[in-house]
């Protein structure tokens, strides 16, 4: 009986360390790239940049020298000047007389103004922009402050709200057929400034929210701001809402 051939023993098979070269390598189709040279490019620039700064730096060059320079102006043609005058002379013609107000509902801010000075500008709420949607009957209405051209109608001191009925749909309340159940006669503060369609110019007892567009469509303003403003501008003061 022949001996049996020799079993190969376990262990790790060996590995060469020769370098490896992929077919791309022998067939000369690929090759590894070579990183740019950073640190020189921007070196570079940099010497470039102050290279081209130092002529400006030493001969002083400054851009005050292009503010001051006199430059050509062109003369409008004599029809061109006749009619910018005369729109000039309407919008003077246009600007109100005396005191009135100016609403920027964008950044919550009230202006008291006469002519072109601001007498009191003040940190006022505007309207949400929201929408109530009564569920029974599908009323909606939208809660902004309106843009435009208004007058101050009427102004009253310790003014009462006489509620409407998105007040108790908002609250998720009945609407009260009492019309005594409607009456409010703390939430518009001390004084109001009435601008018609239900919008005016009145108190908050959030005073903590001024600043912000939070109101039913309303301006309004802080106690101080509010008395200011009820004592300067009578009734039919303009009041321009934008």
């Amino acid at each position: 009986m022949s001996n049996p051939a020799p079993r190969a023993r376990a262990g790790p098979v060996p590995v060469s360390t020769a370098p490896v070269r992929s077919a791309g390598w022998r067939a000369g189709a690929a090759s590894v790239p070579r990183r740019l040279p950073v640190r020189p490019i921007l070196l570079g620039v940099a010497a470039l940049l102050v290279l081209s700064l130092l002529p400006a730096y030493l001969g002083g060059f400054s851009y005050r020298e292009l503010r001051e320079a006199s430059y050509p102006i062109t003369r409008l043609p004599s029809q061109d000047r006749r009619e910018l005058q005369r729109l000039e002379r309407r919008i003077q013609a246009a600007a109100p007389d005396g005191v009135y107000i100016v609403v920027d509902t964008l950044a919550n801010r009230l202006f008291l103004k006469k002519g072109d000075q601001t007498l009191r500008e003040a940190v006022c709420s505007t309207g949400t922009g929201g929408v109530l949607t009564d569920p029974a009957s599908g009323r909606q209405w939208v809660f902004d402050t309106p843009r435009g051209t208004h007058q101050v109608i009427a102004k009253k001191k310790e003014p009462v709200w006489n509620k409407p009925d998105w007040a108790f749909i908002e609250e998720g309340e009945p609407i009260p057929k009492d019309a005594r159940e409607r009456i409010d006669d703390y939430s518009l503060g001390d004084y109001a400034l009435y601008l018609g369609d239900g919008y005016l110019i009145h108190g908050t007892l959030y005073q903590r929210l001024l600043g912000r567009s939070v109101t039913h469509g309303c301006v309004r303003l802080g106690d101080a701001d509010l008395e200011a403003v009820y004592q300067a501008a009578p009734v039919g003061t303009w009041v321009y809402i934008y």
